[in-house]
């Protein structure tokens, strides 16, 4: 999934030179070694007490810059048949440093956040036959056998309310962090202008007083308009969604869309997939599944 991710990711952002997979596999090894230390040695502060990890991570963001910074020229004041993320950056009323900067940080989120969305919703697609079966209809009924196209894409409601209840059990994204923008009261408690407050996502998508039968896998609660709500205000969809999110659903829809129409998804028994909670949470080992073919 993480391949899947990462191929994605590198030609949505910077185009048909990532079509070759030894530049893929190049940007895959730079990334894994960015965002390893990102998600633990800056957290713990280990990584500055390493002086070799520190350099891997020097070098690896180095290499990872001279890539962008490469497409970057490359695009500035001409005209491509196939437009990527980077022209809307460059087209934007921003400085280089900033289109590196944006360009960086939506490469190596939307990587993982992408990847762990897709893995997690098959392995969830695996627990439920029922869901899996209204998926495969509502698939079967927008797409027949055409191709999936963003107008349909936009069609699959169930699909995305599948998507949305992922992230809600996975506890996807289980810590935010944002700056204070007004003076804030929590009861007696100033918050200060300017303050870094982090939001405890991961309890707050699993609390019993806003979703009943909180560590059910269960897609219908999103036909609910007050959840779609909150779930917007968490910063999970609507106005307030990330652009690194919102592409990780569009790939995990065309992803659902192709594998749901030809297989079942089922589990591997007496597989427990245990959770490893970072930035992004993952399984702590590969998680597997079997599949069959639909008739």
């Amino acid at each position: 999934m993480l391949g899947f991710a990462v191929k994605s990711v590198t030609q949505m952002v910077m185009g048909s030179t990532f079509e070759d997979d030894q530049e893929v596999i190049r940007f895959q090894k730079n990334h894994s070694i960015v965002w390893s230390e990102i998600g633990k040695g800056f957290l713990d502060g280990s990584l500055d007490k390493s002086t070799t990890r520190k350099k891997q991570y020097e070098d690896a963001l180095m290499q990872l810059e001279s890539m962008l910074k490469k497409i970057i020229k490359e695009r500035k004041g001409r005209n491509f048949s196939q437009y990527i993320f980077i022209d809307s950056l460059v087209q934007g009323n921003l400085n280089d440093q900033q289109i590196l900067e944006d360009s960086m940080i939506f490469s190596l989120a939307s990587c993982i956040i992408t990847a762990k969305l897709c893995t997690w919703a098959i392995c969830f697609l695996t627990t439920s036959e029922e869901v899996q079966k209204k998926l495969y209809e509502e698939i079967d009924q927008v797409l027949g056998k055409g191709p999936v196209t963003p107008e349909k894409i936009e069609q699959l409601r169930y699909c995305r309310q599948v998507l949305c209840e992922t992230v809600r059990t996975a506890k996807l994204t289980p810590v935010s962090a944002r700056l204070q923008v007004i003076e804030g009261k929590i009861d007696k408690f100033i918050i200060p202008r300017e303050t870094l407050v982090l939001y405890a996502l991961g309890v707050v998508l699993q609390d019993p007083g806003t979703w009943p039968s909180p560590y059910k896998f269960d897609p219908d609660r999103f036909d609910d308009e007050s959840i779609r709500k909150t779930f917007s205000l968490l910063g999970f969809s609507g106005a307030q969604e990330c652009p690194e999110l919102r592409f990780a659903y569009m790939v995990a829809t065309v992803l659902l869309s192709v594998l749901v129409r030809r297989l079942h998804l089922l589990p591997v028994e007496g597989q427990a997939i245990e959770t490893k909670y970072e930035l992004v949470t993952s399984a702590k080992e590969e998680a597997w599944v079997t599949v069959s073919k639909r008739h």
